[in-house]
């Protein structure tokens, strides 16, 4: 006795097959965020645990614990919600609020001052020991001078970037920031902004001051990797954190946030190099085929 297969488009019982249209995530044009709500789920270098990603009301990114926790377990100084896509610091009279990562982060010291946060913080810390047991977490490496560089390489890992006139602390060296867009396989986009085709910037040493309107810290200078000079436009494709291929089709959403954070050389002192960063010569297409041609 042999069994027939059932038709295609029927369950075995031959019941019809309800194919249910995927809908793709698409942003509003009159939304405040242009980031979808699917892809800003990330993880923290610092710890390994798990956050949100949400613009703030000042359009800084802000980042959120994933789950929400009861009022009455978060101090009102503490509470978050968030609205339309945007996160407010404060609570929105529900029985339910959002907490910044910050507060909870096991590898930042906070003051003892909260205790009705130390059990989740506590928790949190535990599963960062289990990550690093467990190999998939590291924890990160933060050389204090360029000296503690290999072979006296100075390449800073997070350069401090100036552009449209204001100076940020970037997330990672100039020629590794990746674009933040969403490809048409819902991916993040894997090129850089830094392209042999857009102009490049150009490292300069300048006092280690913020902007206008703060005092420089005395008799120090700082390597700032200056965009000032490219065209207007240029500036504002790298604000935004988008290649090239990119910035000329803006219908494309973000799948995730920039990573520039205003610089302040009191806070991220750690990070002023007062040396330029050594250049790279990379070979040319001849070079490269002298030495394939060696024996």
């Amino acid at each position: 006795m042999r069994s027939t297969p059932p038709p295609s488009g029927r369950h075995w019982d031959g019941t019809p097959v309800t194919v249910h249209a995927r809908r793709s995530l698409r942003v509003a044009p009159d939304g405040v965020t242009r980031l979808l709500r699917f892809g800003q789920s990330d993880r923290c270098r610092d710890c390994g645990n798990r956050f949100e990603w949400y613009h703030g009301i000042n359009q800084r990114p802000v980042r959120l614990h994933p789950h929400e926790l009861p009022v009455a377990a978060v101090p009102t100084s503490c509470r978050w919600h968030v609205s339309s896509g945007v996160a407010h610091p404060a609570g929105d009279g529900s029985g339910w609020c959002r907490l910044e990562h910050a507060t909870l982060c096991p590898a930042h010291y906070t003051s003892p001052s909260v205790p009705e946060l130390a059990g989740l913080r506590r928790r949190l810390a535990i599963n960062t020991r289990r990550m690093i047991d467990a190999g998939t977490f590291t924890l990160p490496s933060t050389p204090q001078d360029n000296e503690a560089m290999p072979s006296g390489v100075c390449r800073p890992p997070r350069p401090v970037v100036e552009l449209l006139y204001v100076r940020y602390l970037a997330a990672s060296p100039v020629d590794e920031i990746q674009c933040v867009a969403q490809t048409r396989r819902r991916r993040r986009c894997s090129s850089a902004l830094l392209t042999h085709e857009a102009p490049a910037g150009a490292w300069r040493l300048v006092p280690a001051t913020a902007g206008a309107g703060q005092l420089a810290l005395p008799n120090a200078v700082m390597a700032v990797y200056d965009l000032t000079r490219l065209p207007y436009a240029e500036q504002l494709r790298w604000r935004s954190q988008r290649c090239p291929q990119h910035a000329a089709t803006p219908s494309a959403a973000d799948l995730a946030v920039a990573d520039w954070e205003p610089f302040d050389p009191l806070i991220h002192h750690e990070h002023i190099h007062t040396r330029l960063p050594d250049r790279i010569r990379h070979p040319g297409p001849a070079e490269r085929g002298r030495k394939a041609a060696r024996p």
